[in-house]
């Protein structure tokens, strides 16, 4: 098993990454994007955050506590992805603009093709080694085939068949979970999983991003005045970041079974998949703040 799934890891990662973009565009119409364009004003800031705030914390985060090595390459790559697929049904759940959220996520999801690359060169690229080659049109290639195609076919598949849309959409969700649970279990029956190697420092190090990033997301859209829903949208989208796409990306540039880079690797999923556990626990809280504040009639 250890074996098969180290040969493998990139098509466990690109198969988990197609079936949760195919099941979010399975949900998206072209009235998702008029709604929000009438409001510019929110979807600018959720953009602006996700592109030029974030970047922008995880390099003055890096800087100030002064990180180095894999646990470095990890924080940037969370900084360089999007806001993640689950980051529009959370939004719903909290009550929140959900339209934004999608809006946001579609955006910020298109600009990654280039956007990602290019964070991660500025972030990344004095701690990585000296022939080391940011492999640009590898990224945005990987991207392409696996993020913005599978969502263009699940857009089209909701035009063409809109009833049965959105049950497959949920189990497409179910599989890419499915498919992030079967990388954990085959790094960790490979031994490529271990706190111990990780330390708790960069685990600490996780948590605490995860809350810088919440602080961003909660501040940014209550400083420009934006309305409770919009802030709701919009903190879930800085928070819940596609962790399915940082797993592709780390098993394209660091893939298990190249020796040379196995312990970067290792370090980079770790960091990956804690974040993804942080993540879901602050959007558990975000939900039972925002329903609680709808409920209260809160509009600010």
């Amino acid at each position: 098993m250890a074996d098969f799934y180290i040969t493998n890891e990139y098509w466990f990662a690109a198969i988990q990454l197609i079936l949760a973009m195919f099941g979010v565009g399975a949900t998206l119409t072209g009235n998702d994007f008029r709604d929000v364009a009438r409001e510019p004003k929110s979807v600018t800031v959720g953009v602006l955050v996700q592109l030029g705030v974030i970047p922008l914390a995880a390099f003055l985060f890096i800087s100030i506590l002064g990180l180095m090595g894999g646990i470095v390459v990890s924080i940037a790559l969370i900084a360089a992805i999007p806001g993640g697929a689950s980051s529009n049904f959370f939004t719903y759940f909290a009550r929140g603009n959900f339209a934004l959220s999608i809006c946001i996520t579609a955006i910020t999801t298109l600009a990654c093709l280039f956007s990602t690359p290019i964070i991660l060169e500025l972030l990344i690229g004095d701690y990585m080694p000296a022939d080391f080659v940011m492999p640009r049109l590898l990224i945005m290639r990987e991207i392409t085939l696996t993020l913005l195609i599978p969502l263009s076919l699940g857009m089209l598949y909701f035009y063409l068949f809109p009833k049965s849309a959105v049950p497959l959409s949920k189990w497409c969700i179910r599989g890419s979970l499915l498919g992030i649970g079967l990388i954990a279990v085959g790094s960790s029956i490979a031994g490529r999983l271990d706190i111990a190697a990780f330390g708790l420092d960069n685990a600490l190090s996780i948590v605490l991003l995860t809350l810088v990033f919440a602080v961003i997301g909660w501040s940014s859209g209550r400083v420009t005045g934006l309305k409770r829903a919009d802030c709701s949208a919009i903190e879930m989208e800085t928070v819940v970041r596609n962790v399915n796409l940082g797993i592709l990306i780390k098993a394209t540039l660091f893939p298990a079974a190249a020796a040379h880079t196995a312990a970067l690797g290792d370090t980079v999923l770790f960091a990956l998949l804690l974040y993804g556990a942080v993540q879901l626990l602050l959007a558990a809280g975000l939900i039972a703040v925002g329903r609680r504040s709808s409920a209260a009639g809160i509009t600010q």
